[in-house]
C-alpha cells in the first residue's frame, strides 16, 4: 500500500485547499496566517488576512505600528492575547533577529505567541523543514487512523499524537509541504468531528476506526463543564454622533481595548449617565449574550443622550470609534446603532 503520507499528498493535490492567500513561502504570511487561524475557522480569517496585511505588509511595518492601530485591525476576530502576541513578536524578529524569521522549529517556538505546532508549521511552508503539526484536526485524523484512545488534552495521549505524527512525515520538501496542508484539509472537510465522510477519505482503507467502526468514539472527548454565567449593565451614552467610551485596564479580558462602561446594576448605570450630564433619553436595549472559552456573559446595554457632557473630552465620533480596538459584541451594537441613524 502506498505510504500514508503520499496518499495524503496526492488527495491534497486534486481536492484540496490550494489558492489560500497565504500559501506561500513567505515566512511573514504563513506566521500571520497560522496566528490568525489559532481558534479560528479559514472562512472568518478569509475576511480579516487581507485587511491587516495591506495595513501591515510586512514584519517592519507591523513591529512599527502603534497598539491601537493593530488591535483595531484585529477587533472582532476575538482571542485578543494573539495580536498582542504578534506585535511583541514582530519587535522581537526586528530587535532581536535583524528582522529575519528564525529558520528553525526551535528559533520559532522563542517568538511569542508562538508553540510548538504553529511553529512547526512554518518551519514546513516557508522553509521546507522536516517537522510535524499537531493542531485540533490533526488531533482528531490521527486518533482515528492510528487508534488513539484517551482525551486529546490529556499528556500521555498527547504524547502518543506526537510521536504518530512524527513518525508519518515525509521526507521531501514538496510532498511534506502538501502532506502537512493535506491533513488541515482533510481534517477539516473529509474527517469531520461528527459524520465523518470516510467513503472520500484517501486512507480510509487502513483507518482504525473505520475498520472498527469506531469514528464517533476517537478521538476520545473529555468531560464537559457548564461553564458560569455572568451579568453585566453597559452604558451607551450618546451626545449627537458621539459616544462614551473609555480604554479598558491593561489586565482582565478585553485588556487594552477600548469598550463601553460597566456596572453591576441598572441602576448603578442610570446614576452614571447622569453624571456625565443631562439625561434626555433613556432606553433599555436587548440583552446581547456574548460566549467567552470560560463562561458566558450577558450584557444589558443602557442606550441613553446626554445633552450637555460635563466633560467633553470623554467622547469619541462613531467613526473614530470604529477605528479603534473594540469587544465584537461593542462593535456590532454600534454598527447597528449607526445603520439605524
Amino acid at each position: 500500500m502506498t505510504p500514508f503520507a503520499h496518499r495524503l499528498a496526492a488527495w491534497q493535490a486534486r481536492h484540496g485547499r490550494n489558492h489560500l492567500p497565504w500559501q506561500s513561502d513567505d515566512p511573514y504570511r504563513v506566521w500571520l496566517s497560522e496566528i490568525m487561524l489559532q481558534q479560528t475557522q479559514v472562512a472568518t480569517v478569509l475576511q480579516y488576512y487581507p485587511r491587516f496585511l495591506a495595513r501591515f505588509p510586512d514584519v517592519a511595518s507591523l513591529a512599527a505600528a502603534a497598539d491601537d492601530d493593530v488591535l483595531a485591525l484585529w477587533s472582532g476576530l476575538g482571542y485578543y492575547s494573539r495580536a498582542r502576541n504578534l506585535h511583541h513578536a514582530a519587535r522581537q524578529i526586528m530587535g532581536e533577529h535583524g528582522g529575519q524569521f528564525p529558520r528553525d522549529r526551535a528559533g520559532l517556538e522563542t517568538l511569542k505567541g508562538v508553540g510548538r505546532s504553529t511553529a512547526a508549521a512554518i518551519a514546513v511552508f516557508a522553509y521546507g523543514q522536516k517537522e510535524a503539526i499537531l493542531d485540533g484536526n490533526v488531533k482528531r485524523l490521527l486518533a482515528r487512523h492510528a487508534g488513539i484512545y484517551g482525551a486529546t488534552d490529556q499528556p500521555a495521549t498527547l504524547a502518543a499524537l506526537w510521536r504518530e505524527a512524527e513518525a508519518r512525515l515525509p521526507d521531501d520538501p514538496a510532498t511534506l509541504r502538501r502532506y502537512t496542508q493535506g491533513l488541515m484539509d482533510l481534517g477539516n472537510s473529509i474527517c469531520t468531528r461528527s459524520r465523518p465522510h470516510c467513503d472520500a477519505c484517501p486512507v480510509a482503507a487502513d483507518c482504525y476506526a473505520y475498520r472498527r467502526d469506531e469514528t464517533a468514539a476517537l478521538p476520545e472527548k473529555r468531560a464537559k463543564k457548564t461553564n458560569p454565567e455572568k451579568h453585566t449593565v453597559m452604558l451607551l451614552a450618546r451626545c449627537g454622533d458621539r459616544l462614551h467610551l473609555y480604554r479598558r485596564p491593561d489586565h482582565g479580558i478585553w485588556r487594552g481595548l477600548w469598550s463601553l462602561p460597566e456596572y453591576d446594576t441598572l441602576a448603578a448605570a442610570d446614576a452614571a449617565a447622569q453624571a456625565l450630564g443631562t439625561v434626555s433619553a433613556r432606553e433599555t436595549l436587548p440583552t446581547i449574550t456574548h460566549k467567552f472559552t470560560h463562561y458566558t456573559l450577558h450584557i444589558a446595554p443602557l442606550a441613553v443622550r446626554i445633552a450637555a457632557p460635563v466633560s467633553p473630552a470623554d467622547w469619541l465620533a462613531q467613526e473614530q470609534a470604529l477605528a479603534k480596538g473594540l469587544p465584537a459584541p461593542v462593535r456590532r451594537l454600534i454598527e447597528k446603532l449607526r445603520a439605524a441613524a
